[in-house]
C-alpha cells in the first residue's frame, strides 16, 4: 500500500501492538503512512519486532511499555506517546483481554483486571490525549470492540460486559469530542481465534456464519482503514462478522 500523503507526519498509538491483530493493526498503519507507537505489556521483543519491521519498510515507529491495568501507567504511557514526535493524532484502543470464565466462575480480581484493560484503560486513554488532539485540529479514536459486546457470551461473562462498556463508550465519547474528534468502533467475530481452540472448533465457527467462512486480521485493518477515513462517521461501531450476528 503507498502511503496517503494526507497521513504523512500523523502519529498512531496501537496498545496491544505487539501481537495477534494489534500487531498487523499497527502494520496496516504503517502501510498507510503513519507513524505508530506500539505499545506492549510483556511481548517487548514482539514490539521491537513490529517496530523493526516498520522501520526496515521506510517508516517510523517506537515501541513503548506499560501495564493497562495500573491507572498510573495509561496515564504516563499517553504521556510518553505524545511526547515521542509531539502528539498523537489517532488512538487505536486493541488492547483485550478473553479470560473464559462464566459468571458463576469469575471473582474480583478476575473482574477488576478484565475491566481494567478492556474498558477503563481505553476511557482514560481517550481522556487523556483528546486535548491534544483537539489543540492539533482533530482527531479519530478507533475502539476495538467484540462480537460479544452485542451478543450474550455466557462462558466469557466479564469480557463480554467490558466489550459492551467500550461499544457505549465510542458512543459517549463521539458526542463529547464532537466536532474535533471523531470516535469509531470495530467488532470482530471470528478473524484470529484464541490460540488454545481446536480446529473442528473453528470449522464449526465458520459454518455458523452466513458468509461461510472465518475472517482475517486483514479484515480488521481495513475496517480500521475506512474508518479513520470516513470522515462522517462518527459514534458507530462497524460489525465485522460474516452475518453472524444475524443468526
Amino acid at each position: 500500500m503507498s502511503p496517503d500523503p494526507g497521513t504523512v507526519g500523523r502519529c498512531a498509538l496501537v496498545t496491544g501492538g505487539a501481537v495477534r491483530i494489534g500487531r498487523s493493526l499497527a502494520l496496516g498503519l504503517a502501510g498507510a503512512g503513519y507513524r505508530v507507537v506500539v505499545h506492549y505489556h510483556a511481548s517487548a521483543a514482539e514490539a521491537e519486532q513490529v517496530a523493526a519491521e516498520i522501520r526496515s519498510g521506510g517508516g517510523e515507529a517506537v515501541a513503548l511499555q506499560a501495564d493497562l491495568a495500573r491507572p498510573a501507567e495509561v496515564e504516563r504511557l499517553a504521556r510518553e506517546a505524545e511526547a515521542v514526535w509531539g502528539g498523537v493524532d489517532i488512538l487505536i484502543n486493541s488492547a483485550s483481554v478473553f479470560p473464559p470464565e462464566a459468571l458463576p466462575e469469575t471473582d474480583l480480581a478476575l473482574w477488576d483486571h478484565t475491566l481494567a484493560v478492556n474498558l477503563r484503560a481505553p476511557f482514560f486513554l481517550i481522556q487523556a490525549l483528546a486535548p491534544g488532539m483537539k489543540r492539533r485540529g482533530g482527531g479519530v479514536v478507533v475502539n476495538i470492540a467484540d462480537l460479544a459486546g452485542l451478543q450474550a457470551w455466557g462462558a466469557y461473562a466479564a469480557h463480554s460486559i467490558a466489550k459492551a462498556g467500550l461499544i457505549h463508550l465510542t458512543r459517549v465519547a463521539a458526542r463529547q469530542l464532537a466536532p474535533e474528534i471523531r470516535v469509531v468502533g470495530i467488532a470482530p467475530g471470528t478473524v484470529l481465534p484464541p490460540e488454545a481452540m481446536g480446529e473442528a472448533e473453528v470449522a464449526r465457527l465458520a459454518a455458523r456464519t452466513p458468509l461461510k467462512r472465518n475472517g482475517s486480521p486483514e479484515d480488521v485493518v481495513q475496517a480500521m482503514l475506512y474508518m479513520l477515513g470516513a470522515d462522517f462517521v462518527t459514534g458507530e461501531t462497524l460489525v465485522l462478522d460474516g452475518g453472524r450476528l444475524l443468526v
